[in-house]
């Protein structure tokens, strides 16, 4: 026979329970009950314990219960009742009561059924806290520090009590009906802490040992997401965590863990490294998957079309994921045939799906190279089919530099013009002192460089060169008039031609022995010469004053040519400091 108490269901009638037989089904059997009356007939009975009597009777407020004194007890039907507002007794139900005293002031016994229920509990909680046994109870209330729990008793949860690590939210356990451990008892004060934290250890003791029994490389194990952190998760693998790093998650990219996981989630993993010493364990989720890579070159070939998702962006490129695992780089380079591009967000962004060609692939490296301006013909093998060096062409200047100006041949293909080859004669500071944006022009082709993307343009050479045509139209010892427009030590320029000068060296300006060239012209001076020599390519010309003075003619004349073109002469050394002087000049410009 054992003692049932329903405190924790409720509060109710105690009832006696034979391991076959219940005792509602004997309650008529007169003996049986007489047999009990006279046990509790024959107790001891005395005021502030806890006795037996049994329910004789209801009345509107009460139940009525007899002792076995001389006199019966009433209790509040309140103290009866069950949750669900029904009586938890019925008559003739054995119930143990508190017998605070035989007679109040009117004469009646003072019973208490509340009062028996909880010395009972406190004696069940000092018992199963001598024995270290684990009791259940209900979160009734967050109280400061804790959490307020009904063991039929209230007793004290602390907050670090409450589990293995700290719960921020300690109302969500409110209602919630738990195990716990009693870690203080003190009856008089009437002090209980609990620990539902010692229980969890244990388990968590228990689990480790059986954990650590399968644990070992390359094994397969279930875990539960513990947290999640920005360079992986910890797993709960039963008792012991692992990690498993950002990059043991996916063979392709993820740039967070919780793309791929939450917390709390059940996950398979496998054991990539055990350091028993340390305890510490590497898991990987990617492996319990074949590396795309092992099959690349089975699925991709070069000069393939493909399509895919821009995965990230950098200076230098675009990653683009071909599959799960796989991704291939766009360099900047291979974005556009003609466009000069600053950056890959000019062109794309993370989420565009692309076509593109498959350049290169290198699988040991894990490695492809892929390029978008394949897609589309080279511009630059149309504009090779479409001109020819020496066309004429026109266009808008699309750019202006300090070297040169751009202008539009093709969409995206510019043809520079130097600043070299604006003018034969001019001479050009800056061509936007000429020119400026979307000025149409007119120029010939020079040069075109498909495979250095190279579009060579001249202004000047839509005429005819300046030099050439003075050198043919003023061969040797034929006679000019022009203006002197620089005098120097050596000699004087005087211009011949349009943009076209040519120098008389001291020694030619004059049949009187000249020691200073000012003494003979001033700059300014329009001054008669013959031409003595000539070289367009160079772009020389050497004139003589004395000999147009001396009026020779036929051999005279070519006879005084070839004497001062001897080198004794100096008219050699003249012409090099003449060529100085000109690159000087073209220097300034």
């Amino acid at each position: 026979m054992q003692l049932q108490d329903s405190k924790l269901a409720g509060i109710g009638a105690i009832r006696w329970e034979d391991e076959d037989t219940d005792f509602d089904e004997q309650k008529s059997d007169n003996d049986e009950f007489a047999s009990l009356l006279n046990q509790a007939e024959n107790a001891e009975v005395k005021e502030g314990s806890i006795v037996r009597g049994r329910v004789v009777r209801f009345t509107d407020d009460s139940v009525i219960v007899d002792i076995g004194h001389k006199s019966e007890g009433e209790i509040p039907k309140s103290e009866f009742l069950q949750p669900d507002g029904t009586l938890a007794v019925a008559e003739g139900d054995l119930v143990e009561v508190y017998l605070d005293s035989f007679e109040d002031n009117d004469g009646e016994m003072v019973l208490s059924r509340e009062r028996a229920e909880m010395f009972r509990a406190w004696d069940r909680i000092s018992d199963a806290y001598e024995k270290s046994e684990i009791v259940e109870g209900r979160v009734i209330a967050r109280v400061k520090g804790g959490l307020s729990v009904d063991i039929g008793v209230k007793a004290f949860l602390p907050g670090s009590q409450v589990d293995l690590r700290p719960v921020r939210n300690l109302d969500k356990l409110i209602g919630a009906k738990l195990a716990f451990k009693i870690i203080k008892f003190n009856k008089k004060r009437g002090n209980i802490v609990l620990s539902r934290r010692v229980l969890l250890e244990q388990d968590r003791e228990k689990l480790r040992s059986e954990t650590l029994s399968h644990l070992k490389e390359a094994a397969v194990l279930k875990g539960i997401v513990k947290n999640i952190t920005d360079y992986g998760a910890f797993i709960d693998l039963g008792g012991i965590d692992g990690l498993l790093h950002i990059t043991d998650m996916s063979w392709g990219r993820i740039n967070h863990p919780s793309q791929m996981f939450e917390v709390g989630q059940e996950i398979e993993v496998k054991v990539l490294s055990y350091d028993e010493a340390r305890q510490r364990v590497s898991l990987g989720y990617k492996q319990l998957q074949n590396d795309p890579w092992l099959t690349v070159g089975e699925r991709y070939q070069v000069s393939a079309r493909v399509k895919g998702t821009v995965v990230s962006l950098t200076d230098y490129g675009a990653f683009v994921e071909m599959e799960q695992g796989v991704e291939g780089l766009i360099h900047i380079s291979e974005m556009s045939w003609s466009k000069r591009i600053k950056h890959p967000s000019k062109v794309v962004q993370v989420g565009d799906e692309v076509e593109v060609v498959i350049l290169a692939i290198d699988t040991e490296n894990r490695r492809i190279s892929l390029g978008m301006k394949q897609i589309e013909p080279n511009p630059w093998d149309i504009v090779r089919e479409k001109y020819q060096e020496g066309d004429i062409i026109r266009g808008k200047i699309r750019n202006i530099t300090d070297f040169g100006i751009f202008v539009g041949i093709e969409d995206g293909i510019d043809g520079l013009i130097h600043i070299s080859d604006i003018s034969w004669t001019e001479r050009i500071n800056h061509p936007g002192d000429l020119f400026k944006k979307g000025d149409e022009v007119e120029a010939k082709i020079l040069q075109i460089d498909a495979e250095n993307e190279r579009f060579s343009l001249g202004i000047k050479q839509l005429g005819e060169d300046p030099w050439m045509k003075a050198a043919r139209d003023l061969p040797p010892g034929s006679k000019g008039k022009g203006k002197v427009t620089k005098v120097v030590d050596f000699g004087a320029f005087v211009e011949i031609a349009p943009g076209v000068e040519g120098m008389i060296h001291i020694s030619e300006l004059s049949d009187d022995n000249v020691t200073k060239v000012e003494d003979a012209v001033k700059e300014g001076d329009e001054v008669e010469f013959v031409v003595l020599a000539s070289d367009s390519e160079e772009r020389k010309f050497s004139l003589s004053r004395k000999a147009f003075s001396k009026q020779l003619q036929g051999e005279e004349l070519r006879a005084y040519i070839s004497q001062v073109a001897e080198p004794k002469t100096g008219l050699a050394d003249a012409f090099a400091k003449a060529k100085a002087v000109q690159q000087a000049q073209s220097e300034d410009k």
